[in-house]
């Protein structure tokens, strides 16, 4: 790969580790910055990358993300510990078992990952739009769920949320919130913002709702990416040494950077709302829209 390349992917890479866990939308960040690349400097991909390889790595590096969560919160989603033996002696034994909270989580998850499959089939309705008409759906809901958090958190000020922790959350509050997630199929709704919003109307915690979205995001990024993959492949494309290269790359700065990012995310949420993210997104949908609308 030529320097300018490797430095295109490593921007997106920081843009996708960044937006991942923030309410920002990081499919939308990634795509608004190849389009403004192609409006402002010519050509992103250069001819080295297959036609289909692109779509392919804006979901692939989310590996890395993925794994920054498994590492962050290993302790809590690894559903096997130790517990001293009932034996005893005065060498304690230890056994393997299994953590019912955690293995209560994951079915919770699984649960929630139920209706996302219906984004599979919405995901494919903007496939092959134009940069403009991409840019300018971006931008709609950036701005129109910008607003929804804005209502939400003036709405929720100083009330008492009725789910405190991730455990308390009902089966049902769980598939509910796996129903807004089908939402984030639509360029620029975010995937954790629209379960996030989700969470926050059903009384979850802003605390809460962040963790559940982090542990949401494993299946569903797994399952989206592996789908892209997969009909990469069935098209007919294949990987060459350089696309290979290039996910690699990217998935390890993603990784690197979503490490800080959600520590950062968890250490803002509790202590403040997330209005900021609200007017964040209200004010890059309005560039965007001058941007690409006003000639």
């Amino acid at each position: 790969m030529e320097f300018l390349d490797v430095l295109k992917i490593v921007l997106i890479g920081i843009i996708e580790g960044i937006t991942e866990w923030l309410p920002v939308s990081s499919t939308g960040h990634m795509m608004v910055f190849e389009n403004l690349w192609e409006k402002f400097g010519g050509v992103f991909w250069s001819d080295k990358f297959s036609e289909g390889f692109p779509a392919v790595f804006d979901y692939v590096i989310q590996f890395g993300a993925i794994l920054a969560v498994v590492v962050v919160f290993f302790k809590r989603i690894f559903p096997l510990g130790l517990a001293a033996s009932e034996e005893g002696s005065q060498i304690e034994k230890r056994k393997i078992v299994f953590k019912k909270d955690v293995l209560s989580m994951w079915c919770k998850v699984i649960v929630a990952c139920v209706p996302a499959l219906l984004a599979i089939f919405i995901d494919e309705l903007f496939d092959g739009l134009n940069a403009t008409v991409e840019t300018v759906i971006i931008a709609s809901t950036l701005i129109l769920y910008g607003v929804v958090f804005i209502v939400i958190e003036v709405f929720n000020k100083n009330k008492t949320p009725k789910t405190q922790n991730v455990a308390e959350l009902s089966y049902k509050t769980a598939f509910l919130i796996g129903c807004f997630q089908v939402l984030a199929a639509i360029p620029g709704t975010s995937r954790s913002g629209i379960t996030i919003i989700g969470a926050l109307i059903l009384g979850v915690s802003r605390t809460s709702a962040a963790e559940f979205t982090f542990f949401l995001a494993i299946p569903t990024m797994v399952g989206a990416s592996g789908f892209k993959i997969l009909k990469f492949i069935l098209d007919g494309g294949t990987f060459a040494a350089v696309e290979i290269w290039a996910l690699l790359l990217g998935m390890l700065v993603a990784f690197v950077v979503s490490m800080l990012a959600i520590k950062m995310l968890m250490n803002f949420v509790r202590k403040h709302d997330f209005k900021i993210f609200g007017w964040y997104r209200i004010a890059l949908g309005v560039i965007l829209l001058i941007i690409f609308l006003i000639p």
